[in-house]
């Protein structure tokens, strides 16, 4: 990691629209904050409505006139160089990721270098939508059901992990044809923004990915806009709603993924090592702000007392601090908005009758006095109606929870709106198998947890939303089915009757 780097300077940032970087329409900027000192590192556009719509308007051009006429080599060819660029950029991408929003350096660098892999994954994918030739009982007609790309796409990212929530759509959507405007959080945009330079320098033509910043309204506006083709979306449950309501009354498709409350069920035969191990990963990882984050422990009784004091040991040698340095483990909460929102859920539990074992309020000590730092917080005897458990707080606050037997851990597992990612840890493999069918939740992970791959379908159940990104799902969400006939017989027909 280039250290020397560290220290982003205050940068203003431009929309990115139609090829060409440019100020919102009215000017309106707003600041970007590093939650590590509360400082304002770069200056960020906010876009007008107008600015919105010139976007759509640019993209429905390019796709009319450039991209839907670009082959399937060039596509990928253009999708390699943005992960040549993104390999050589990825230090300073890092650094700038984590001053944007709080996540340690050592997993804003990992993941750089797995968004380029995801950009090559899909570059082999641009050659590879081969659709189907289907047997019909008309010996004449020839029948081609063939994968075409909607045309627009608008993608709208969170802010716990930009780059990687980014490449979990973009470059799926360009494989397979698709032109895509970009809305990144407010609360973290510049990473976004630095990925459309590099594919201006990739040599993307002008209005095939764009980039439009700003608050809820600027969202608003690119998603009701009747110039886009799909949505992907990635944030809550209350705005997903939204917008999904919104979509259809345009009668639009979405992708869209919206956090969880995952279960994490650890049996009294599961390596404990390990397991404990795999807990702190799935809710102290990241800060707990990851949509994935196993934050109820679901820990059988016969290993209950000795899993809440190895966790609570465990927690507090969490090393915090500046997450820009590779010893830091655990950064600060993203935003102000966020820090708050996770300390109102902490004192919820307590006087919910929850038992703190760990933690429990903000993190003081040398160098966390100016940054939104938050103790790795653990609650044991927790119900699964407890609000600290019932709902989503995305930050470093772990939920313990007791069962007896493998048909109350899954009852408890299931026990809950969200159905996104879930964990098992048991040397039993036949139960490992039951679980895996029984728990409610797009991804199940065995004797591991928080594990990603380019090649492995993600997504949710339940309000966790619907759809899938990476693997061959990823690119199929962005591909639609036409089907073509073709007459060869010769034959002339009864124009007053179909032909079957």
């Amino acid at each position: 990691m280039d250290l020397q780097r560290k220290d982003i300077m205050a940068h203003t940032y431009q929309l990115f629209i139609d090829g060409k970087w440019r100020d919102a329409a009215d000017g309106a900027t707003m600041p970007a904050i590093n939650p590590y000192n509360q400082e304002v590192h770069a200056q960020v556009p906010i876009a007008t409505t107008a600015d919105v719509e010139e976007a759509v308007q640019a993209a429905r051009r390019a796709f009319a006139t450039t991209w839907s006429k670009t082959t399937p080599g060039e596509r990928a060819r253009l999708l390699n160089k943005v992960a040549d660029l993104l390999d050589a950029d990825a230090d300073r991408m890092a650094v700038l990721e984590t001053t944007d929003n709080g996540k340690v350096i050592r997993e804003t660098g990992s993941q750089m270098g797995y968004a380029a892999r995801i950009f090559r994954y899909y570059a082999a994918w641009a050659d590879k939508l081969h659709g189907d030739v289907v047997p019909l009982d008309q010996k004449d007609t020839l029948d081609l059901a063939i994968r075409v790309p909607y045309g627009v796409v608008a993608c709208v990212t969170a802010w716990n992990s930009p780059v990687a929530i980014l490449t979990n759509t973009l470059p799926a959507a360009l494989a397979a044809g698709n032109c895509v405007i970009v809305k990144p959080s407010e609360h973290a945009s510049t990473t976004t923004l630095e990925m459309a330079r590099l594919c201006e320098a990739a040599g993307f033509p002008a209005g095939v990915v764009q980039v439009v910043t700003g608050a809820g309204e600027v969202g608003a506006a690119l998603t009701g806009s009747k110039g886009i083709d799909k949505i992907s979306f990635t944030g809550s449950p209350g705005v997903g709603r939204m917008i999904g309501s919104v979509a259809g009354g345009n009668l639009k498709p979405v992708t869209m993924e919206l956090g969880g409350k995952s279960p994490n069920i650890v049996f009294d035969d599961a390596d404990f090592d390990r397991a404990l191990v795999g807990a702190l990963a799935g809710i102290f990882g990241a800060t707990g702000q990851t949509c994935i984050a196993g934050s109820r422990l679901l820990v059988q009784r016969g290993i209950y007392d000795r899993m809440v004091e190895g966790l609570a040991k465990r927690a507090a040698q969490i090393v915090m601090g500046d997450p820009r340095l590779p010893e830091t483990e655990m950064g600060t909460a993203a935003n102000e908005p966020q820090f708050n929102k996770i300390l109102s859920f902490i004192d919820a539990a307590k006087g919910d009758g929850a038992r703190l074992v760990a933690g429990g309020g903000r993190a003081d000590g040398p160098g966390l006095d100016k940054g939104f730092f938050i103790q790795p917080t653990i609650f044991a005897d927790v119900r699964n109606d407890m609000k600290v458990a019932a709902e989503e707080i995305f930050g470093p606050v772990l939920s313990i929870i007791p069962f007896t037997e493998e048909e109350e851990a899954v009852q408890i597992a299931n026990d809950t709106p969200y159905g996104l990612a879930s964990g098992v840890w048991s040397e039993n493999i036949g139960r490992c198998l039951r679980l895996t069918r029984a728990i409610q939740s797009g991804v199940v992970w065995v004797n591991t947890y928080r594990v990603a791959a380019p090649q492995a379908p993600f997504g949710g159940m339940k309000d966790s939303g619907y759809g899938r990104v990476r693997g061959e799902a990823g690119i199929l969400e962005f591909t639609q089915t036409k089907n073509v006939f073709i007459d060869f017989s010769g034959d002339k027909r009864d124009p007053f009757s179909m032909k079957f």
